[in-house]
Parts: structure tokens; C-alpha cells; sequence
């Protein structure tokens, strides 16, 4: 049987509290306090945006955004929590230990964003087992950003109450609040401040220089005192030293990125640009021959020049057998498949709808481009609505046009996933006149079969009968690949079914029912359609 306590005499003084005691601040434990809080603002701040920055660039380098987001949250908040573990042991010096996890973290974070593009620039192609490379490198930065991160929070936890000593719960609350409204600015400056002003590189090089700027500046002014003489020169040479590796990383990060984009593309690139919307890249000689013209859109071939013909032709030319007065293109910002729609008599209007108005300027005004597209924006017939093709598919008229033209990226990228979906599709079928026909492309089938015959089962899910169609052509993949032999996929639909010919007088697509044949042969049966809630067309 346990004995209860007895209780304390009156005016018993509490038992002393183990631990150092107050720190000797510079400044008065309110203000102290402030100050720790501030910089647990400015710390969150730069975590977060290391963690933006790393989805946003793994996104766009290895593609679908949705594995690469999880790939990273996952990791790093495992990390935090080992860190959290780990740094329980720098409890002691709090102080000199805060001071080297913040410099850590600022050279850690802020040089991720070029490591990782250098990573995918330089070896990108090595092939073998190295054929991960940049997301091996994804998932290692995202491990140690975390762990560094984690050790931010039972050290600052220490460095508050060295400040003034109060309840665990009021110290948490405080801390953690500090940290969260930390993490909302950073959340909110990285895509409407840092990406648009400063790009990719330099925004996270700059937030390594703030974070390393914040945590020396709380260690060494406001707890110097907690710091041995050889911690401060420590602290100060090491913080001095992270400064000088950004800064100059940030002097040079224009001649790296320009180095990266030879490694990618080649030492022909001529047009190298990031829209709002996307980087564009064009390569090819100055003189923009039509058969050395390549482009690439996030770092994807989008355009080759010596066979996007066979391409834009093949995805143009069935859908205008019949009514073709009015035609609708959505995507095809480069007027590739504009060229061809208005190579055919009878049209007499056409609206491209495309998100990268950028993009169309350049279409309209490069020289290679605009040659390759047979200025077509110049078309008096034509008017371009930079809008997204799914919003504006909302707003449109009814029955408004005979024939739709679906130029859009590969349905393999999640960015464009809600774009082949079986929602789009209706809003597809509602703006088709009676007879009206619609064209996909849906990316190669030999490679790719069930995104393919998603495709398709999607658009049937819809209500329109379908034809699925390819012709031979070129890999049109990833920047640097070899360009095999493969094809492109596509699939032509209409209220009733649609019969696969050009026009008498139009020009030909060679081995139209040959292409008809080589997909049956890969037909997948009993797929789902795609939808907004339920994509289906992960890799």
C-alpha cells in the first residue's frame, strides 16, 4: 500500500528547478523575449520555403507534381522528428548548438535548389542505376533539411525559457505560434514575391542568406553571453563563410544556369525564357532553319522540327472532314495546329485558347517560330483567349463550333491531368454543333497504352463515339533522351461515330487506318474514365 504525502508546511518554498538559470541577456526579458519569437518567425519562414522550393523544382525537373509534393512532406516531417530526438543532447549549450544547426540549414537550403538542377543538368542521362539520380538527391536534401529543422524546436524551447522562465504549456503555445505565422508568410512570399521577382535559384539562395543572417544574429547578440570566446569565433566564421558561399552562388547563378541549359539542351539554345506560366526554350542555329528548330516546354521536346509536321497534320486533318467553319484549338500556343486548321478552305473563324499568353508572343514574334507556323496569328480569322481551356470550356457557348482541336501536354503530367478528364470532356461535347467533331492527342501508345485507353475510355465516358488513331513519329519526351522511333496517339470523337478520312481536296495523313490497326493490337479493356476527383493516369 503506498502512504499519501503528507502535504508541505505553510510557507514551504517550492523545490528549486533544475537547469542553468536566466540567461544574461543585453536587452530586458520582455524584450528578449520578443526577439527569440521574431526569429522563430524568420526560421519558419525560410524552413518553408526550402520545402516549396523543393516540390516546385522536383516537380518541374522529374515530373507529377503530386509524387514529388508527398516524396518531400513525407521525408521531411519524418526528418523533424528525428531531428527533434537528436538535437536533445544540445539542450546543454543550447545557445552554440541553435547557432550551428541555423548556419547548417542556411547553406543546406539555400544551395538545394542548384545541387538539385545540377544533379538533373549533368547526369541526367548517365542512365543505369544512376537513372534516379536528381530524385535520390530530392529525397537526401529533403532528409537533412528536415532533420535541421527539427532540431530548431527543443533548442529555441530552451533558449525561451533561458529568457524568462514560464510554464511548459505558455512556452509551447508561444513557440509554436511564432512558428506557424512564420511558416504562413513563407508560404505566401514564395510563389507571389520570391518565384516571380527572383526565380527558382536565387529565391532560395537569398532565403539561405536571411536564415543565416536571423539565427546569428539572435545567438551572437542576444545570448553571446551563454557562448564561450572560442563558440563565438566559431559561430561568427561559419556564419561568415555560409554568407560568402550564397552570395557568390547568387553573383553566379546566371552563368549556371546558363551552363545547366547548354548541359540540357545543347550549346544551340537561342530563346531560353520563364514565363508565368512555364520555361520555354528554343534551340536551333540563328537562322531558325525549319529542321533544326526544337522547343521544349519544361524541359520537355514539345516541338521538333524536322517531324512536327507529321504530327500537327495527323491531329488536324481528320477532325476537318466535314463542317469546319469554326474551330476551336485549345492549347497549342506555339500555331502549330492553327497552321494546319487554316491550311483548309471554308474556315472562317478561329479562337485559341491558351494559358501562356507569353508563350503566344513569342510564337507570333520569334523568327524560327513564327516561320515554322506560317504566322498564322497574323490570320485575320483568328483570335487568341489567354484564359485556361477548362474555366473558359465553362463560359462558352453552346453548340458554338464544328470542329475542337485538343493540342495539350501528354495526360501523364499531372499539371494538365483535370484536362483529360471526363468533366473536361463534357464541357467539350456541350460546345459542338450538331455533326461536330472533336480530336485528343493522347500521347504515344506503345509506350504509354493505359493512359492511352484512359484516354479514350474518358471520352466515351462522356458521350462521344470514338475512333483512336497513331502515326510513326519521334520520342518527344525529356530533354537530352535519345529520339527513338515511337508514335503518337490520338482520338478523334463525335455525337455519332466519326469516320476517319481527310477531305476530298485536303491534305492527306498517310496510313490513317494502318495507325487504326496498330492500336487496336494494344487495346486494354475494362479501364475507368478519369475524373476531376479520381485521375487515372499516373505512370
Amino acid at each position: 500500500m503506498i502512504e499519501p504525502h503528507a502535504p508541505a508546511p505553510p510557507d514551504t518554498a517550492p523545490p528549486p528547478r533544475g537547469g542553468p538559470g536566466p540567461a544574461r541577456l543585453p536587452v530586458r526579458p520582455a524584450t528578449g523575449r520578443f526577439l527569440v519569437l521574431a526569429g522563430v518567425f524568420v526560421c519558419a519562414a525560410c524552413g518553408l520555403v526550402y520545402e516549396l522550393e523543393l516540390v516546385a523544382l522536383a516537380s518541374y525537373l522529374i515530373g507529377d507534381s503530386i509524387t514529388q509534393a508527398s516524396v518531400v512532406l513525407s521525408v521531411m516531417v519524418f526528418a523533424m522528428g528525428i531531428g527533434s530526438l537528436l538535437a536533445k543532447r544540445l539542450r546543454c549549450r543550447a545557445a552554440a548548438g541553435f547557432g550551428a544547426v541555423e548556419a547548417l540549414l542556411a547553406l543546406v537550403g539555400g544551395c538545394s535548389a542548384m545541387a538539385l538542377y545540377a544533379v538533373f543538368a549533368w547526369t541526367g542521362d548517365w542512365g543505369g542505376a544512376w537513372a534516379g539520380g536528381s530524385s535520390y538527391v530530392l529525397v537526401a536534401f529533403s532528409l537533412a533539411i528536415g532533420l535541421l529543422i527539427g532540431a530548431e524546436v527543443p533548442l529555441l524551447m530552451e533558449l525561451i525559457q533561458r529568457v524568462r522562465r514560464q510554464d511548459a504549456g505558455g512556452a509551447v503555445a508561444d513557440l509554436f505560434a511564432a512558428d506557424y505565422v512564420g511558416a504562413l508568410a513563407g508560404g505566401l512570399a514564395f510563389p507571389f514575391l520570391l518565384l516571380p521577382l527572383l526565380g527558382q535559384l536565387t529565391a532560395t539562395l537569398i532565403t539561405g542568406m536571411v536564415n543565416a543572417i536571423a539565427g546569428g544574429a539572435l545567438v551572437l547578440g542576444l545570448f553571446r553571453q551563454d557562448l564561450t570566446r572560442r563558440d563565438r569565433r566559431l559561430l561568427i566564421v561559419a556564419n561568415l563563410l555560409v554568407l560568402a558561399v550564397l552570395a557568390s552562388a547568387a553573383v553566379l547563378v546566371d552563368d549556371f544556369e546558363r551552363a545547366a541549359r547548354h548541359a540540357v539542351y545543347g550549346r544551340d539554345v537561342r530563346v531560353a525564357t520563364h514565363t508565368d506560366v512555364q520555361e520555354v526554350v528554343l534551340t536551333g542555329d540563328e537562322h531558325g532553319r525549319r529542321l533544326d528548330l526544337d522547343l521544349f516546354l519544361d524541359g520537355h521536346l514539345r516541338v521538333s522540327g524536322g517531324d512536327e509536321r507529321r504530327y500537327h497534320e495527323a491531329l488536324v486533318h481528320p477532325a476537318m472532314n466535314g463542317p469546319h467553319a469554326r474551330v476551336l484549338v485549345l492549347g497549342g500556343g506555339d500555331g502549330l495546329a492553327l497552321r494546319e486548321v487554316l491550311r483548309h478552305r471554308g474556315v472562317r473563324h478561329v479562337d485559341v485558347v491558351e494559358l501562356d499568353a507569353e508563350f503566344v508572343r513569342l510564337a507570333r514574334t520569334d523568327p524560327a517560330l513564327s516561320a515554322l507556323n506560317g504566322h498564322a496569328y497574323r490570320d485575320p480569322r483568328v483570335r487568341v483567349v489567354t484564359e485556361d481551356a477548362f474555366g473558359w470550356l465553362r463560359q462558352a457557348p453552346r453548340d458554338a463550333y464544328d470542329v475542337v482541336v485538343s493540342d495539350l501536354p501528354d495526360p501523364g503530367n499531372t499539371s494538365s491531368t483535370k484536362l483529360y478528364s471526363q468533366e473536361f470532356y463534357g464541357l467539350a461535347r456541350g460546345v459542338l454543333a450538331d455533326g461536330g467533331r472533336l480530336v485528343v492527342h493522347a500521347g504515344p501508345v506503345a509506350s504509354r497504352p493505359r493512359a492511352f485507353w484512359t484516354v479514350d475510355t474518358t471520352v466515351r465516358a462522356a458521350g462521344l463515339r470514338t475512333v483512336p488513331y497513331s502515326v510513326g513519329g519521334r520520342d518527344t519526351d525529356t530533354a537530352g533522351a535519345s529520339r527513338v522511333p515511337h508514335d503518337w496517339g490520338y482520338v478523334l470523337a463525335s455525337r455519332t461515330r466519326p469516320h476517319l478520312r481527310t477531305a476530298q481536296g485536303a491534305p492527306g495523313v498517310p496510313s490513317l487506318q494502318a495507325g487504326v490497326r496498330a492500336v487496336e493490337r494494344t487495346r486494354l479493356t475494362g479501364l475507368p474514365p478519369s475524373t476531376l476527383v479520381h485521375p487515372r493516369y499516373a505512370d
